[in-house]
Order: C-alpha cells, then structure tokens, then sequence
C-alpha cells in the first residue's frame, strides 16, 4: 500500500497526499504536492499510520478511493486504475528557492487581502474578507470571506481575475472556521484549541453549559469567535455521567431526618445539600445519604 501523508498548509488547512519515494518522509518537511491545476508547498504533519487513521476519517479525501459502483450482471469487474488516478501525490520535497518563493507569497498575502477589501467596497457586496492565500505556483488565489446571508459575487470574481491575472476562488467560511484560520488566544491564555490541536469543530449548543451549572451568560461561555466555547464539550460526559449517581435537585426523599427535598449536589465533593419540611437545611455525603434512603 502506497504510505499516505498528511500535509498542513496556511491556516490550519490539511490535505492527504500519497509518497510513493523509496526514501521517508519525515514530521515538518517542505514538500511540493498536486492540486487541482497545479502544485502546492506545504509541511508534513502526519505520517505512517497516524496519516492513514486521521485520512480515513476525512470527508472527501483524494486519497481514499470512491465506492465502485454495483457491477451490472456479466459485466467485467472494474479495475482500481481509476481511483489510482484520482489520488493525489507528493511530487518530491521543497527546495530552498521553493521555501523562499512560498514565504514571498505568504508575505504579499496581507496587501493582497486589502486590494480585495477595496474591490468589495467598490462592489458594496455585504462581506468580510477575512484571509487570502495564493497557490504556490500562482495559478490560484482563495478568498476565504464570512457573511450573514449569501453573496452574489461573480462580478467581484471577474474584477478580481482581471487585477490578479489568476484563476480567483471566494470560499465562504463561518465564524469558528475564520477563528481557526487566523489563530489567536483564548481567555485561559492559551493559543485557541481550533487552530492548535483540535482535528475538527463539533457542535456547541448552551445545553452543555446547562448540563454543567455554568453561568448562562453569553459573554462568559463565548470564544474569540463569538460562538460558544469548544471546551465546553471536553468534560461534558464526565458530568452527565457523574450526576446519574446523584439524586436530582428537587426531589424530595425520605431519609432519617423525615422528608427531604435535594437543593443541590456536588459532584466533586460528593455532597448534597438537602432540606427539611421545617426549613432547617444540612449536607450530607453521597454515601450517608443513600444508606439512609436504603433503611
């Protein structure tokens, strides 16, 4: 089997490719691989069976090759020929000119990002332009934009072809995806998650802030991005798992007191706060209060 290698490129952007070199690979190398019309320079970042776990779980990937069709009764078996074309390869590893050509571009990226701003205002089209990023060869500019609803931009798309002389992509991207893209630090003072080791974005719905006891306050659970935090999710089973064994807050139970009604738990200390019919209110622990419920 061809080894599958996994490269990263500006933003956080990954792709898979195949190495079919007798000589390794190794973590962080230069390397120049096939795209769509063209090549691209970007840097191992996973390799061996790391590369080929994460890749089988991608959406999309052009290494994994399609599902065959179901063969028509008598017809001959389809060869793998196709799906080996459509996989995309490394070519071989960057050169030093490639590594100063790549940084000349990422260093025009920003100008070009206002050039593109001024065309959008000219244009009076509702959307941020939030990163550029050119092809290695040049042969294609991405425009990664956010906005509130969709955009007609095919003029924008011709005025932009024509300044740039290169085929122009306007890729629409949401609010998370923007944040991994341009990185930046979180309120724990750590870089954000998005862009520094979490492979993919899941949900966050104000739901597992719920389930958590946290404040409901939007400026207290949101993200540089403004949506809700990721971290919100990392303990989340931990505590819906843990309160199974915790009676629910206002239930009420018979204990040794007489009737009791649960005003809160904790789970870290293992303790419940309970209160009597007469008001008088006292915290026991988990275990002294199931072996009183028991008897």
């Amino acid at each position: 089997m061809t080894p599958i290698v996994e490269v990263r490129f500006k933003g956080n952007r990954k792709e898979y490719f195949t190495w079919s070199s007798a000589e390794p690979l190794a973590l962080h190398d230069p390397v120049i691989v096939e795209v769509e019309r063209g090549e691209d320079f970007g840097r191992v970042s996973a390799l061996g069976a790391v590369a080929a776990q994460k890749c089988a779980g991608c959406h999309g990937c052009s290494v994994a090759p399609p599902p065959a069709p179901a063969p028509a009764p008598d017809a001959p078996a389809a060869s793998g020929a196709a799906a080996t074309d459509a996989e995309r390869r490394v070519v071989r590893r960057a050169t030093a000119d490639d590594i100063r050509l790549a940084d000349q571009l990422h260093g025009e990226e920003e100008e070009v990002r206002r050039k593109v701003m001024e065309r959008v205002q000219r244009h009076g089209l509702p959307m941020k332009v939030s990163d550029a990023e050119w092809q290695w060869d040049r042969k294609k500019l991405t425009v990664y934009f956010t906005a509130e609803q969709r955009v007609d931009f095919r003029a924008l798309v011709r005025d932009l072809a024509s300044q740039f002389h290169s085929r122009i992509e306007l890729r629409q991207i949401g609010a998370r995806d923007e944040a991994k893209r341009l990185d930046g630090v979180g309120r724990c003072g750590r870089r954000y998650c998005c862009s520094s080791w979490l492979p993919e974005l899941r949900p966050v719905s104000l739901s597992l802030a719920k389930d958590q006891h946290l404040s409901l306050n939007p400026s207290q659970i949101s993200g540089g991005c403004g949506r809700l935090l990721c971290c919100l999710r990392y303990e989340h089973d931990f505590y819906v798992q843990t309160r199974k064994r915790f009676p629910k807050e206002g239930k009420v139970l018979k204990t040794a007191v007489g009737l009791e009604r649960v005003l809160a738990v904790d789970i870290f200390r293992e303790q419940v706060t309970l209160r009597t019919e007469a008001g008088d209110a006292r915290v026991v622990s988990l275990e002294q209060l199931k072996s009183e419920v028991d008897a």
